[in-house]
């Protein structure tokens, strides 16, 4: 059986303005993200300056390397250029998602995926981006270990290709649980 209803008391207005201070705080507090994103755009330029490194490298040995050093150097770049895509992925998106808007005006430069981020879409985009950057590590591995003149595996050697491959496993298997759960969760919002 049901009683008469409870009658919530009204709060004090003391209480109603520390409630409103404290959820103000808590509200702003978004904003201690923007130095770790400033970080990592200094990161990234950082990065950039790494891959012009790599590049030079290629192009002053390019007459003495094997096709498979010349491969594993262009598979490098990659990877760099994949880091680089993950690094404004997070802080585009991180920022977007978890601090501000960002006013693009009428750019038309403006990414497309923006319009429909949110932290699970980020998630899976990250996934697969570190799925990736996983696969390119595996490949030069492979390409190190069978483009040699001698193939002669060490243990250290295998150890390393077997643990790189359970790591793009795992990664793998995380990339489509994240995209398995956004599924679902898309659905039941539609």
């Amino acid at each position: 059986m049901c009683g008469p209803p409870i009658m919530a008391l009204p709060k004090p207005a003391f209480l109603a303005k520390l409630e409103s201070l404290f959820e103000g705080i808590i509200f702003s507090s978004r904003w201690i993200q923007a130095p770790i994103y400033a970080a990592l755009i200094i990161a990234a330029g950082a990065y950039a300056w790494k891959s012009i490194e790599e590049l030079i490298h290629i192009l002053s040995d390019f007459s003495t390397l094997s096709e498979a050093q010349i491969m594993v150097g262009l598979l490098s770049l990659v990877d760099i250029s994949m880091v680089a895509n993950l690094v404004n992925m997070v802080v585009v998106g991180g920022y977007v998602t978890f601090v501000s808007n960002i006013d693009f005006k009428d750019n038309k430069d403006r990414p497309d995926w923006l319009d429909h981020i949110n932290a699970n879409t980020l998630k899976t985009k990250l996934a697969g981006s570190l799925a990736s950057i996983s696969a390119i590590h595996l490949l030069k591995s492979f390409i190190n270990i069978t483009g040699s003149a001698t193939v002669t595996l060490s243990d250290n050697a295998v150890r390393i290709v077997l643990w790189q491959s359970v790591i793009h496993g795992v990664f793998l298997a995380s990339m489509i649980l994240f995209a398995w759960s956004e599924r679902i969760q898309r659905h039941k919002d539609h």
